[in-house]
């Protein structure tokens, strides 16, 4: 990452627990899609999820290694997916861990992003710059009312005027001709940090989450 960047420190959680994190989503999803459809095929599950054919595979096997699932053939060649007690029981612990698991992700978010404005604020910045178009930007911008913070614009890969509650949505193209006094870095990734230095940003006006 760039030195000049401000940049808080990353969530404490490792990269142990976010593996674990990714699997338990990926198994709740799939538990979920066959409590609604129990004879779905793989590949509608795969197209659905957004994952691999094959990763879907295998999760489908462990589930049925495990006990959490019952598989059966119906007529024509098709197979039903069938929920155990002990499956549903897996569901509710994996809904419980996952709604624990977002609330504090949020409050961290919140946390940081809070942070981050006191010290835009400190450094006698006004008028801010979200780079990216999601959940972070959205509680950035929740998290600006009140605040003697201008939002300019947000800056993602295609242009949308009036497409971030009322706000523009700028395309990369759009960047170089923005006056800003600070932009906020709404993901994890260090790609968007390399991006916006490709850009010819000022980054001493850059902060990180």
């Amino acid at each position: 990452m760039n030195n000049n960047v401000h940049d808080m420190n990353r969530p404490n959680t490792n990269k142990i627990e976010r593996i674990r994190a990714e699997h338990d989503d990926i198994t709740l999803r799939i538990l979920d899609e066959l409590t609604r459809e129990s004879s779905i095929t793989q590949r509608n599950l795969s197209n659905k999820l957004g994952i691999a054919l094959g990763l879907v595979n295998t999760y489908i096997k462990r589930l049925g290694k495990k006990g959490h699932i019952k598989v059966t053939t119906i007529p024509k060649n098709r197979v039903k997916y069938i929920l155990t007690p002990k499956g549903f029981t897996e569901k509710v612990r994996l809904t419980y861990e996952y709604m624990h698991y977002s609330i504090n992700y949020f409050k961290d978010i919140r946390t940081r992003i809070d942070s981050i404005f006191r010290k835009m604020i400190a450094s006698g910045a006004k008028d801010i710059l979200i780079w990216g178009d999601g959940e972070v930007a959205e509680i950035s911008f929740v998290s600006m009312r009140g605040l003697p913070l201008n939002l300019v614009g947000v800056v993602d890969r295609k242009r949308v005027d009036n497409g971030f509650f009322g706000h523009n949505v700028y395309s990369f193209e759009d960047f170089p001709s923005l006056k800003y006094d600070a932009i906020l870095i709404s993901s994890f990734g260090e790609e968007e940090t390399q991006k916006i230095e490709s850009l010819g940003a000022d980054m001493e006006k850059v902060y990180s989450l």
